[in-house]
């Protein structure tokens, strides 16, 4: 195992910038998700930390060594790819072995790893099977498989789940979870799925278009967002956003939305009375109130069982409420949505930034 530290790396593809100077460290045995919207520079990332794409400028540390001109068989990582990558004409213990018989190591050294694998992954009845006899999930284990049989310092995921169903996606991320615990092997996952970054990582890097916008735990981020693309980025249902403006008056900061409504901040904030601002609020921290609070016209109700979700307007302004209890109201009917004020957050209009005191 090894620690990972990405330092002031940049990547170009011709004159066009990918990665703007981007520092990551990653401490040997954790779990670190690379998330962020498509085309933000994650698997770019992930591939140069595996080799596989040369570094612009600045250096990628394998644990005390600099890797930037090290081919990837020298690295000593193992890297899961979306797409499986198995070959079709091997069984599965061949595909899982491959890495070893390449390296020519001893029969009795390849057959012991390949059953430690196995046994670890549920594969042991599957040996003898093609990659074309098995299930995506089946496949997607012996992608993993051959990754752990070469008992690298790091492993890399390259968003390993987004070819499966949505219930395969779910039993997956808890496999490679325990996968992790058991082994405590340095492990880099990219993904856009927040959820998969909120459930499985013990540190998240948001990205976005080649820059780093917050790194920190699931919680961190959940509860402290630094801007409001990660506040967006982290939480599903999105966070709620209602453009307004900061009062500040006999000591008391309050956000004024555009309907004139009042909310009182529980703590000051960092801001000038007047300063256009962004009122943000999750979904799940809404209740329903009888007067006073935000008034919201509704649009659409999903009931879940388990909650109920409603799709609102406010002023025009997409918003959205859960609630835990079953409500049904009818389309078109105004609610009343008192914010839990303790857990919202303020946003400068201009930057994005939180405003903290």
């Amino acid at each position: 195992m090894a620690s990972v530290s990405i330092r002031s790396v940049k990547k170009n593809f011709g004159d066009v910038p990918i990665l703007h100077g981007v520092d990551i460290e990653i401490k040997d045995g954790s779990f670190t998700v690379l998330v962020g919207p498509s085309g933000c520079g994650k698997s770019t990332l992930l591939r140069m930390i595996a080799g596989l794409e040369e570094v612009s400028s600045g250096e990628i540390h394998i644990g005390s060594n600099k890797v930037n001109d090290l081919p990837p068989k020298e690295r000593d990582i193992a890297m899961v790819f979306q797409n499986y990558a198995l070959y079709p004409h091997m069984t599965v213990g061949e595909n899982m072995a491959f890495s070893l018989t390449l390296a020519k190591r001893p029969q009795d050294e390849i057959d012991k790893k390949v059953a430690r694998a196995a046994d670890i992954l549920a594969l042991g009845s599957l040996l003898d099977r093609f990659p074309r006899q098995l299930s995506g999930g089946q496949r997607q284990r012996v992608a993993m498989g051959r990754a752990i049989v070469r008992d690298p310092q790091v492993f890399l995921f390259d968003e390993p789940l987004s070819n499966l169903d949505a219930k395969l996606r779910v039993a997956m991320r808890s496999e490679i979870k325990e996968l992790h615990q058991r082994l405590q092997t340095t492990s880099i996952y990219v993904t856009h799925d927040q959820i998969e970054a909120m459930t499985m990582g013990d540190q998240i890097v948001v990205m976005r278009d080649g820059r780093i916008e917050q790194t920190g735990s699931p919680l961190e981020l959940y509860d402290f967002p630094a801007n409001q693309f990660v506040a967006g980025f982290i939480g599903s249902p999105a966070m709620n956003f209602l453009p307004g403006k900061l009062r500040i008056e006999g000591g008391q900061h309050q956000v004024e939305l555009n309907d004139g409504l009042k909310l009182n901040l529980p703590r000051p904030v960092n801001g000038q009375n007047g300063q256009p601002v962004v009122f943000g609020t999750r979904p799940e921290h809404l209740s329903l109130a009888d007067s006073g609070g935000i008034s919201a016209q509704v649009a659409v109700m999903e009931p879940t069982g388990m909650d109920t979700f409603v799709a609102c307007r406010h002023e025009g302004v997409e918003f959205s409420a859960v609630f835990r209890e079953r409500h049904e109201f009818q389309l078109g009917r105004t609610i009343n949505l008192q914010p839990d004020m303790d857990r919202a957050h303020v946003f400068d209009a201009a930057s994005g930034k939180r405003l903290v005191a």
